[in-house]
């Protein structure tokens, strides 16, 4: 199966700093790929790279199975994209701006009919773009990303700015296409939230490099599981656990011990007991997802203020 976007140990740097550092990537067909990362990460310009608006300054990026320098006007036939807010004229109707872009990529006019249908803007098709809300104008901004009937289409926040039913909006759609039009959604974003909602799979860039890439199932499980302990004197608590082998650090009034490995809950909370702490509450929680990725992408100490317990 070929991929439709294959990156392999990628390099691009701006006089003396690095935008993308040996970035590997491979987009499954009719997948939804969130390429997720804090604002500065590298995401634009990874997309930019891939739509040969810049070259790497080394590495290989293969497009449905070749590089673009092959075959570059029919391998961007095949792509779409649309990048933070659309070129869009206000003083022409929604079907009006459609046709400009149509006419530039020689489709089909039904192709305008489709678009329309897909984005459902139809009964808004022949309204003045100024009175369109920010939802709408991007929706017809993926109208116009689906023109040509791409196979891939490459989405650059595309729900920046956006109020919350814009956002549904967009989501939905996003979540719609590879079923509606067989087409693969690679979306790059720095809101986990947006992400992990339509994602089939997902990469996590940091400082140019890949931090994690899998099913975004995958992600969910590397929530790892802590215990909290709310204990009498947590420094001596925590020596006492440190001397077992137990990773353990210190929170105002409370213990937390990562994943303990061998030593069952009941064990350590017999241990400190044992010792004379007195133990108020003894909890076993997960890492929210937001913690996840904050400790994938920020070079600090593991972050572990919000868990969500166990139900």
């Amino acid at each position: 199966m070929t991929a439709p976007v294959q990156i392999e140990d990628v390099w691009k740097s701006y006089g003396s700093t690095p935008a993308v550092r040996g970035l590997s990537l491979w987009v499954r067909p009719k997948a939804v790929y969130g390429f997720l990362g804090p604002n500065g990460a590298g995401k634009s310009t990874t997309i930019r790279i891939i739509l040969g608006l810049q070259r790497p300054d080394r590495g290989s990026i293969l497009l449905f199975g070749k590089p673009l320098e092959s075959d570059r006007r029919n391998i961007l036939a095949r792509i779409g994209s649309l990048v933070e807010s659309p070129s869009l004229y206000p003083h022409l109707t929604g079907r009006e701006n459609l046709e400009v872009h149509r006419r530039l990529l020689g489709a089909p006019v039904h192709a305008i009919t489709d678009a329309l249908e897909t984005v459902r803007l139809s009964g808004a098709a022949d309204r003045m773009v100024h009175g369109y809300s920010s939802g709408m104008k991007q929706r017809l901004g993926l109208a116009q990303a689906l023109l040509g009937s791409p196979e891939l289409l490459l989405l650059d926040e595309p729900t920046n700015g956006l109020d919350p039913e814009g956002i549904h909006e967009v989501r939905t759609l996003i979540q719609e296409l590879p079923t509606r039009r067989g087409v693969t959604i690679f979306l790059s974003s720095h809101l986990l939230a947006e992400v992990e909602q339509v994602a089939t799979h997902i990469a996590i860039i940091s400082s140019g490099e890949l931090k994690f890439g899998g099913g975004a199932e995958e992600l969910k499980l590397r929530n790892e599981a802590v215990i909290v302990a709310e204990v009498d004197e947590p420094e001596r608590a925590a020596e006492i656990l440190r001397q077992k082998g137990i990773k353990v650090h210190v929170e105002a009034e409370r213990i937390v011990i990562s994943p303990p490995g061998g030593f069952a809950p009941a064990e350590i909370n017999s241990a400190l007991v044992r010792a004379g702490i007195a133990v108020s509450d003894f909890t076993t929680c997960h890492q929210s997802l937001e913690d996840v990725f904050l400790d994938l992408t920020l070079s600090r100490v593991k972050r572990t203020g919000s868990f969500v317990k166990w139900s």
